[in-house]
């Protein structure tokens, strides 16, 4: 029986910069204790929301050994070590074992992509080269890589392929992974934390929860529970918000809603730039419902 990493809500932490574009380590742990203290069951260090396409191998390590020491093992710390070159993937995630993270996130290769034939062979190869529970990561808005439910259940024969973050935003495909697989379900989208755990998904990993870490951990915890209702009615109170943090290419609107809450995360890296202000204006609007703009 595959052990579960974790259930309820993971953050997919940002990377905070300073104005040089620097990393800022004494942020990102004031950020990390931030989310435990707000009852996050795991973090997600170096994923897409933490702008790992444009940190150096330096830099991607660095903040995964920061992470891991930081966190103490008081929840799981999952490293982002996905890559286009399985070679890469592999090496990353051997560096991460070493470092002491409690699991790995793998997205879909992404620009030269493959098949789904590919797909089995590349994370089949990362996963006979470490010892980790590994979370497959489902994104292909992003990837142009879709990974099927076939694939899911070729893949779900390796024993260290334990979950799937599903961000395909397909329901029907999420219910099939459940009905057809013994894989471990996470919803890499935050409007659909409800109907997903509804269907047997353990949790969330989410972009939101950088905002709003308490009660993105409560819309999980009322799923676990079994409060649908509740947890849909909270989920429902966030969604002119949580639509407002992806009106941008993500993490550009979260990075933008932090620092208007205080949080002082710095910009993005090139190529991504800050949001035009119309948008913002519509983000801060959705802020100012909640009561969280300046917070």
């Amino acid at each position: 029986m595959k052990e579960t990493i974790f259930t309820g809500s993971g953050v997919a932490i940002v990377t905070p910069m300073k104005a040089d574009g620097s990393i800022n380590y004494d942020r990102f742990a004031e950020l990390i204790e931030q989310q435990i203290a707000g009852g996050t069951d795991a973090i997600v260090v170096c994923g897409t929301t933490g702008e790992s396409a444009t940190l150096s191998d330096e830099e991607h390590r660095n903040l995964i050994k920061f992470c891991v020491e930081r966190v103490a093992k008081r929840v799981p710390v999952i490293a982002g070590t996905g890559s286009n070159d399985t070679a890469y993937s592999i090496e990353l995630s051997k560096e991460a074992q070493n470092l002491g993270t409690d699991a790995l996130l793998q997205v879909t290769p992404y620009y030269n992509k493959t098949s789904q034939k590919g797909l089995v062979a590349h994370f089949s190869a990362i996963a006979d080269s470490v010892d980790l529970p590994i979370i497959l990561y489902n994104v292909p808005s992003r990837t142009g890589v879709n990974i099927s439910v076939e694939t899911y259940k070729e893949l779900s024969k390796h024993k260290n392929i334990v979950a799937a973050k599903e961000a395909s935003g397909s329901i029907s495909a999420v219910a099939r992974i459940a009905a057809e697989t013994d894989l471990d379900i996470y919803s890499g989208n935050d409007d659909q934390i409800v109907p997903i755990m509804s269907l047997g998904g353990k949790g969330v990993i989410s972009v939101l929860s950088n905002c709003l870490p308490k009660e993105v951990h409560e819309i999980a915890a009322l799923c676990l529970a079994g409060d649908y209702k509740k947890a849909a009615e909270l989920q429902l109170k966030l969604l002119e918000f949580t639509n407002a943090l992806f009106i941008d290419v993500n993490p550009i609107p979260v990075k933008e809603a932090m620092n208007i809450m205080g949080l002082d995360v710095g910009e993005c890296r090139l190529p991504l730039v800050r949001m035009e202000d119309e948008k913002i204006a519509k983000l801060l609007a959705s802020m100012d419902k909640l009561g969280i703009a300046g917070k």
